[in-house]
């Protein structure tokens, strides 16, 4: 890598990179100026680096990509169809949706995966809460009113999501999870004081342990750096937020976050090697996971 760039004659710097091409953007995570052309395979060449350091995958195996129609799960879906063929991975991949039945909203950013399935060339299966419990999110709202809907939409998604990976009989889940999402869950469980999420969140792989796991090949990879490339890309994804959740908890942290980045791009990063090397006193006591009593699925309380 070139260490300074001299400028063109059009007053633009060239690429730290390849010094060759015209820098297109400065990269968040490294503030490097580079070219699109070097900022697709950067970033896709460390996305295929946390995949094969982790040993997420195994060839073989069927994978399930959580697919709601956003910009993450959609650079992901895309992304994780180039890597396996070019690194001949040998995964068979799929998309699977949940449709939490939020009118204006899910009907929408379905629309986008459909498309997404002809695009990528990838089989799609939608699971919808309707069908599992009998109920969407938009009579949940109506019963309870807005406050603790997230609670609420956060257990029965994950419990679609395993219920849609068996019925696609999946090895794995995929997760467009990124490192701005992990480190405003590393920073929620310390202000919720949650010892038991905290001592886990930062784990590239969870639910070992349980039916089937959930990857998150995105850990490390920026929010701002997921955006440039599904723009610079011309990906088709859906960029209108949940209209349930504009006063989650989790919002407030991540104006937290984007704040600590602005001011040092790095702290991200620094927030997830912070939760990683989190040690649990061996005398605290930590949650006993059971099942439900009525449906049987995973759960710390008596009932999910």
């Amino acid at each position: 890598m070139q260490s300074a760039a001299a400028p063109t004659r059009a007053g633009s710097r060239l690429c730290t990179r390849c010094g060759e091409r015209k820098a297109a953007l400065k990269r968040p995570k490294t503030l490097e100026q580079i070219c699109r052309e070097c900022f697709y395979i950067v970033f896709e060449d460390e996305i295929h680096q946390t995949i094969v350091d982790n040993n997420l995958f195994k060839a073989g195996e069927r994978v399930a990509i959580g697919a709601s129609g956003g910009k993450d799960s959609t650079v992901l879906a895309y992304v994780l169809s180039e890597l396996n063929k070019r690194h001949k991975y040998g995964l068979d991949l799929f998309l699977l949706s949940i449709d939490e039945g939020i009118t204006g909203y899910r009907d929408d950013s379905l629309e986008t995966v459909k498309r997404n399935e002809l695009q990528y060339g990838l089989p799609l299966k939608i699971v919808s809460y309707k069908d599992l419990y009998d109920w969407t999110m938009d009579d949940i709202v109506k019963a309870i009113g807005l406050k603790n809907n997230c609670t609420f939409c956060g257990v029965f998604r994950r419990q679609a999501l395993d219920r849609g990976a068996a019925l696609l009989k999946v090895d794995k889940i995929v997760t467009g999870h990124n490192a701005d999402d992990i480190a405003e869950t590393v920073l929620l469980n310390i202000l919720r004081g949650d010892i038991a999420r905290l001592s886990r969140c930062t784990f590239i792989t969870t639910g070992e342990d349980g039916p089937i796991p959930r990857c998150k090949p995105f850990k490390y990879t920026y929010e701002k750096e997921i955006v440039m490339y599904a723009y610079f890309k011309k990906l088709d994804y859906f960029s209108t937020e949940c209209i349930y959740s504009p006063n989650a908890y989790r919002g407030f942290a991540r104006e937290f976050i984007k704040d600590l980045e602005r001011m040092r791009p790095r702290a991200i990063l620094d927030i997830i090697t912070s939760g990683e090397n989190f040690r649990i006193s061996t005398t605290t006591r930590m949650p006993e996971q059971g099942t439900c009593e009525r449906c049987g699925y995973i759960s710390s309380q008596v009932l999910c």
